[in-house]
């Protein structure tokens, strides 16, 4: 049989496109986006190729409409270009040509397919090989360094460690608080206070650097320590930075503006490297206020000198407030100012008000008053928000008890456990505010005769001070009078900021204010150590532990935790006893308290039952 011939390509010819000048402006559309890598060029190419499959020839563009992927937009682009196209050739001009239709088709179908086409031969075979290291190549790539941008968060703290690492006498590392304040004039968003609108401040950039391996987080509260990948990187970042200004104040010199040229973009570096002293001054000097911070002394005697010396140098411990740049302000925790009874909180707020004291409201973690040294700042020009003002917490601190609120304390546990954190966090001066009920005392759950007690003890055992008003007016004139006085008392004192690790041990006031100079903690350190659900240390929940039993106080607990720092410890010292009556007296002999009394038998024999007895206590 004879075989009929094989025909090859289309077996019937494309048909001609009936609408060729709106394909060809489509086209000229697309490609033009395409350019300016615009997102509207799929939409064209869309629009193209449902024009493409229609087969009949359209008026004008407002017809087009009908077609899928066609919108008002380009619709209302057609009949424009139509418009113009009748006025520059008649409006007789045809706008259905075959001949252009199947010019733009060929075009526009080469162009789409020539990407796709494969070369044929060995030459394919090299085009193909050669693709494949060009692949390799790209996947073998070094990663790009991760550098930070210039006074962003991650800048400003490498560059402060950097800085600090290289001063005298330095820890060689830095606390969350003092890193941020010293890092703060290097950045252009705030460490503290988020933007409008987002939740990230200046130090989220922190996680950034510790994954990257740049910093190091130890201990708690947090040390930050740069590593040796992140001191190379900051060395950089500084040396960069000193470069450029150096090469900038040499432009401006041999342009020969001078200081009547002012440049807002540097005015912020200008400050940040003024901050900075000379290398020769800031070695001598930082060790100096070193030793003296020490002591608690000023750094140079004589008030010209200090001001001088502080004007010129940091500290090694980070801030410092000279007198006269600082407001002592009462700070009230908001739970005194909302809930519960309401009225009688409203009413506090409305005393101290008419008093004239400056208090602010604010979430507080341990007390229920307490004074802060808040720095003088002033708007800066071109900035939206002034500078977060420095705070250090002045050294006392009130917990505010009305009569049914201690007789709920007390039964429910929370009176030992307020003692105890009142103690512990940091402030050497603690106030009891006690306020009478009046006649509702006698309505109580507990006898008076309890709470006076507790009262007492408070005083005598605990160390405490304790003020006792009658209602919640005396409060606020108390409070008053207690902001009055340590306005006077610091009116003349230089107050130094110093971590809560490096405490400072019992010096009397009248040391302070005589030399003129006091070491304080600051607020945001203070309030963070203060949480009362953080984070906890095996020491720290033994501690806590300790103190659920009957009799144990929180002087007691600490003197226990002094030669038994945790459970296991204490195990094993019972362990290496060889009898029971020895292990009942393990704890006995312990010595507690200022009078250093004795722990006695009967506590060390309860604590003994309560950790080594297995099965249930009876």
């Amino acid at each position: 049989m004879p075989t009929d011939q094989v025909r090859l390509g289309r077996k019937r010819p494309v048909p001609s496109c009936p609408n060729p000048l709106f394909l060809q402006w489509l086209t000229e559309l697309r490609d033009h986006a395409k350019e300016k890598g615009l997102k509207t060029q799929y939409v064209y190419q869309k629009a193209i190729n449902s024009l493409k499959k229609y087969p009949l020839p359209l008026k004008n563009g407002k017809e087009a409409k009908i077609l899928q992927n066609f919108g008002d937009g380009i619709c209302k682009i057609l009949d424009e270009r139509l418009q113009k196209h009748y006025l520059e050739n008649g409006s007789d001009a045809p706008i259905h040509l075959a001949t252009s239709c199947q010019r733009s088709n060929k075009a526009s179908s080469r162009s789409m397919e020539e990407p796709h086409k494969e070369p044929s031969g060995n030459g394919g075979k090299h085009m193909k090989q050669t693709q494949k290291d060009v692949r390799k190549e790209k996947g073998n790539k070094k990663k790009r360094e991760y550098v930070p941008q210039k006074r962003s968060g991650g800048y400003a703290v490498l560059v402060t460690l950097y800085r600090y690492a290289q001063m005298p006498g330095s820890k060689g590392f830095m606390f969350r608080n003092e890193l941020q304040t010293e890092a703060q004039p290097l950045c252009d968003k705030s460490f503290t206070v988020p933007d409008l609108g987002s939740k990230y401040t200046a130090w989220s950039s922190m996680s950034t650097l510790i994954l990257k391996d740049l910093l190091v987080k130890t201990h708690s509260p947090a040390r930050y320590a740069l590593t040796e990948k992140g001191l190379a990187l900051a060395e950089k970042l500084d040396e960069g930075k000193d470069q450029k200004h150096a090469e900038e104040k040499s432009e401006e010199e041999s342009s020969g503006h001078g200081p009547g040229v002012v440049d807002l973009t540097l005015e912020e570096d200008e400050e940040g490297e003024k901050e900075i002293c000379s290398s020769k001054s800031s070695e001598s000097i930082t060790t100096a206020l070193t030793v003296n911070q020490a002591k608690n002394l000023d750094p140079v005697s004589g008030a010209t000198g200090q001001s001088q010396a502080l004007e010129t140098g940091k500290t090694a411990m980070g801030c410092h407030l000279l007198p006269g740049s600082y407001d002592i302000v009462l700070c009230v925790d908001i739970i005194e100012t909302t809930g519960g009874s309401s009225g009688c909180k409203q009413e506090l707020v409305k005393e101290l008000q008419r008093n004239g004291v400056t208090f602010d409201i604010r979430k507080l973690n341990v007390g229920d008053f307490l004074w802060v040294a808040r720095e003088k700042v002033a708007p800066v020009p071109g900035q939206l928000r002034p500078p977060v003002a420095k705070e250090l917490v002045l050294d006392y601190i009130i917990e505010r008890k009305r009569m049914d609120d201690l007789c709920g304390s007390i039964i429910d546990g929370r009176f030992r456990e307020q003692k105890f954190r009142l103690k512990r966090c940091g402030l050497h001066k603690p106030i009891y505010l006690v306020e009478e009920c009046g006649s509702a005392a006698a309505h109580l759950s507990l006898p008076e005769s309890t709470l006076q007690q507790a009262i007492v003890n408070t005083q005598v055992v605990d160390g405490f001070f304790v003020k006792r008003v009658q209602d919640v007016k005396e409060s606020a004139a108390y409070l008053t009078i207690m902001t009055r006085y340590l306005q006077k008392l610091y009116q003349n004192c230089t107050l130094f900021c110093h971590s809560r690790e490096l405490e400072r041990d019992g010096e009397n006031e009248r040391e302070q204010t005589e030399n003129l100079s006091c070491s304080l903690m600051s607020f945001t350190e203070f309030n963070y150590g203060a949480i009362k659900n953080k984070c906890q240390t095996v020491r720290e929940v033994f501690a806590r532990q300790l103190m659920q039993i009957s009799g144990i106080s929180g002087d007691k607990a600490a003197a226990v935790l002094e030669h038994y720092s945790t459970v296991s410890s204490l195990l094993k010292a019972y362990d290496q006893c060889s009898t029971e009556t020895e292990k009942e007296k393990l704890l006995s002999s312990i010595k507690y308290g200022k009078l250093k009394r004795n722990l006695g038998p009967a506590l060390s024999r309860t604590v003994y039952q309560l950790y080594c007895t297995r099965g249930p206590l009876t």
